[in-house]
Parts: C-alpha cells; structure tokens; sequence
C-alpha cells in the first residue's frame, strides 16, 4: 500500500458532485442517487430501502457479511413558517453554530425545484447595543426569496421544504478540499471507494456491503435500521473527527489530530477492540500512517448505533480530520480519504469465518 495516494480524475469529480449535491436528514435523495449511480459501476446489485439506506453489495453467497458504512446526510434547515410579507421562517435540521447562518445565501429544495434566497437579519447599523453583543437566536432569523407576499412565497416553497447553505465545493490546494456537507458525505465516499478497490481484487472471506446510510445526524435511524437487516459479522465505520492542527484548538480534550497525517483509528466502549487492533496492526505492517483518538463514553457516530443492533456487531470506527465541521466550509485532505479507503479495504480483505472478534 502506497504511502500517498492520489485521487484519480473521476473519483474527484464524483466527490465533488456528492458533496454539492443537497440533502440533509431525511432529505437524503439526491445525494444517494448520486451515490448508487456510481456504486453500480462496480458492484453486483444496488439498492435502496424505505428510510433512504443506499447499498451496494459484492456477493459472496454463504459468507459472514462485511459493510462499510458511511452517513450520506449533512445537516440543513427546514420552512417552518410563511408569514404575510413572504418570509421563510425556519429551524435546524442538525447541529448548527447560529452565527454562521447570518447573511449565508441558501437553496431551498422547494416542490417545484429548487429556490434560491439569503438568510436575513437587521442590519447592524439599527440593531440595540445589547442585541448586538448577544449571539442571535434561531427565532431572530429569516429566509428571504425575493417575492412580494405569501402568495408569491407559496408558490415556490411550502412549509416542511429543506434548504441547505448555497457554497459550492472548492479545491483549494493540490490535496485540500473546502466545501460544506464534507461530514460526512466524505463517509460515503470512502465506503464507495473501498468498495472500488475491493471489486478489483475480490475478498474470499467475506460478502461485502457498502452502505450510504441516511439520518445521522438527527437519529441514527438509517444505519440501525440497515444493520438490524444485514446481521453483519463485523462493519467498518466511517465519519469525519475534528482535527485540532488549527489555533486555539484543546488538544488536550480532543486528541492530536492533524490534516493530511492519515486516518484516525478510535478507541472506546462502542468499538470492538478485536477488530480495532487488526485494523492497527495493517496499517503497521504496510507503513500506512495513522492517529489514534480516544472516545471514553461515545462515538458521536453510527457507531453508537450499530454495536448494539440485533446481537450486537463488532465496529471498528475510521475517521476522517476535518476542520471546521457544521460550518458551509468544513476542510479535509484527499490524501487522507484515499488512505483510508486502502485501509478500509485491506482490514475487509483480512476477515474471514474464522475471524473471532469476541475480546
């Protein structure tokens, strides 16, 4: 396994049609369309389930099934309201700094297409000195589409329409990429790509499932749900993980976590230490480069989730260093996506009926 690896031309432009495609939880169809079209370049079926759940599976009728999942929403906000005037008024779908919403331009995925619009508040020219000290509430915010009144509004949006913040991908050095939805559509990427390299060499050992799992970032549903039907013998996650190679970070709360330094391999109650030190030990054996990162009571990932379903599945987490996460601009490196799914598909190829996971 190489020790840097480049990102063919196809690949990117793939990455960046996914990570620009909208589709926050529950909203996930877009993206996953885009998803499953390039997953059925190289997998023997594709297919999808009630909640959204994409996958794409390697047959190896007989043997214990493998998945590599990673979540395909992002989060994003929703219409609550249409006042009289024709103003959006609106919640999150997600975790959101509100700060970072102030003056954003967003795509409303309205019934008949999409609806661009800006994110308004007062100027603050007219705002009281004690408003504009304070960090503004979620209330104090709406959508502006350029119309005249309601009429106009409902023409174009109805309440319960999703929207997302209106920044397209960006390539911003030869191996950093800056866009929004990275966390953790870079997830899928990677279960994609891992599925990619594994179709040219086939496991023997396993059936393998990529899985685009849908919800994360509100419920955890899609990857419960689509483990509970899978009845893995071990699944493979994986998310994005705050890098702190950037001024002010806590490295001391966080870990040591640095852009471009390789995948990072977590340690916690949610992850099987089984599968954990296999993991680690590949990525020793062929020099691929590696962080490590504890996660003392919870994942914060599907993870969570999946360990616990049915009988309960060994998870072993990977994750991806991402700068900036829940912001329109969160930042990661290529080369980190690719030497994680060399990894992915290294530690699926490692696993056979044999393999004993129980500490």
């Amino acid at each position: 396994m190489e020790r840097n690896q480049t990102m063919d031309d196809r690949n990117l432009a793939f990455l960046r049609e996914l990570l620009d495609s909208p589709g926050p939880s529950g909203f996930e169809t877009r993206p996953s369309e885009v998803w499953r079209s390039a997953a059925s370049t190289v997998a023997d079926s594709v297919d999808r389930d009630v909640l959204g759940n994409s996958y794409a599976r390697l047959a190896n009728p007989g043997k214990p099934v493998a998945v590599i999942e990673g979540h395909i929403d992002e989060i994003g906000l929703m219409i609550t309201h249409v006042d009289e005037q024709g103003y959006l008024w609106f919640d999150r779908i997600g975790g959101w700094d509100i700060q970072i919403l102030l003056g954003q331009r967003v795509i409303v995925l309205g019934p008949h297409g999409d609806v661009a619009g800006v994110i308004g508040r007062q100027a603050a020219h007219l705002l009281k000195d004690s408003d504009r000290e304070r960090v503004p509430l979620i209330s104090d915010l709406w959508i502006d589409i350029g119309v005249a009144d309601r009429d106009q509004a409902l023409a174009r949006v109805q309440v319960g329409d999703p929207a997302v913040l209106d920044l397209p991908f960006r390539q911003v050095s030869d191996d950093r990429i800056v866009s929004r939805s990275i966390d953790n559509r870079v997830g899928a990427y990677v279960a994609f790509r891992s599925l990619q390299i594994l179709a040219k060499s086939r496991p023997t050992g396993v059936e393998v499932v990529a899985l685009a799992a849908t919800q994360e970032e509100t419920s955890f549903a899609g990857a419960s749900t689509a483990t509970f039907s899978l009845q893995p013998a071990v699944a493979v996650v994986i998310d994005v993980t705050h890098a702190t190679d950037y001024p002010s970070a806590d490295k001391r709360r966080d870990g040591e976590i640095s852009i471009g330094s390789g995948p990072v391999l977590s340690r916690g109650p949610s992850l099987n230490p089984v599968a954990f030190e296999i993991i680690r030990d590949i990525a020793r054996g062929q020099g691929v480069p590696f962080q490590l990162q504890g996660a003392p009571r919870t994942s914060g990932t599907d993870a969570d989730a999946m360990f616990v379903t049915g009988r309960g599945v060994p998870c072993v987490l990977i994750s991806i260093p991402n700068r900036y996460m829940h912001s329109p601009n969160e930042l990661v490196s290529l080369n980190d996506l690719e030497q994680a799914s060399a990894l992915v598909a290294a530690f699926v190829r490692s696993v056979n009926e044999s393999t004993d996971f129980r500490p």
